[in-house]
């Protein structure tokens, strides 16, 4: 069953149009970039905890809508659930142990050398968006080494004997790079143990 339906995709894969795409922004697209942009900086400015923890969850959802939008549903699901879920949830569990400050101004003022900074890099990365191919796209990388897409789609059951051909590359053939990843996290949870001077989350 797995190899039938690897079989399928590698053949739509390897009759991919092709015309070109052309490239191009979509109410909806440009709709989610605008929020997950808006619920970033609100986040960032938010002056009380409670708030930007919300707004921070919000960002988190916005994001794994943009996700799904891009034809990305597992990075979507993981979106959803360590970043608007798990970690929303932490971050509530401690604030509901600590104390609370109340504050007059909703958001915190300004640096308006660092903001320049964030803009000139924001309007870097948005000069880079005419790169990106369109969804559906011929010349996106996944089309233009089919060999390469569909030796996954066809080897990485026997290989791995993981159904799911996501995860097999995930935790399978760059296994050391998740691994990586992991020792990341748990290096900055060090780091905030020894900044704060405390041995332990309590």
């Amino acid at each position: 069953m797995t190899a039938a339906i690897a079989l399928a995709v590698g053949s739509v894969a390897s009759t991919a149009p092709a015309s070109p795409v052309v490239a191009q922004v979509t109410a909806i697209e440009a709709s989610l970039l605008a929020f997950v942009v808006l619920t970033a900086l609100a986040t960032a400015l938010a002056r009380d905890v409670l708030a930007a923890v919300i707004v921070f969850g919000a960002y988190s959802l916005g994001m794994a809508a943009l996700y799904t939008f891009y034809r990305a549903p597992d990075v979507a699901l993981t979106e959803a659930a360590i970043s608007a879920g798990v970690t929303t949830v932490l971050l509530l569990l401690t604030l509901a142990k600590t104390t609370r400050i109340d504050h007059d101004v909703a958001f915190e003022s300004v640096n308006l050398p660092a903001a320049g900074a964030a803009g000139f890099l924001f309007a870097g990365l948005l000069l880079t968006m005419g790169d990106i191919p369109a969804i559906g796209s011929p010349d996106a990388p996944i089309w233009s080494n089919p060999d390469v897409t569909q030796w996954y789609l066809t080897e990485t059951y026997a290989q791995t004997h993981v159904e799911n051909t996501v995860m097999a590359v995930l935790a399978a053939f760059r296994g050391f790079d998740t691994f990586g990843e992991a020792v990341v996290v748990f290096a900055g949870g060090v780091a905030a143990l020894i900044v704060l001077h405390r041995e332990v989350f309590a």
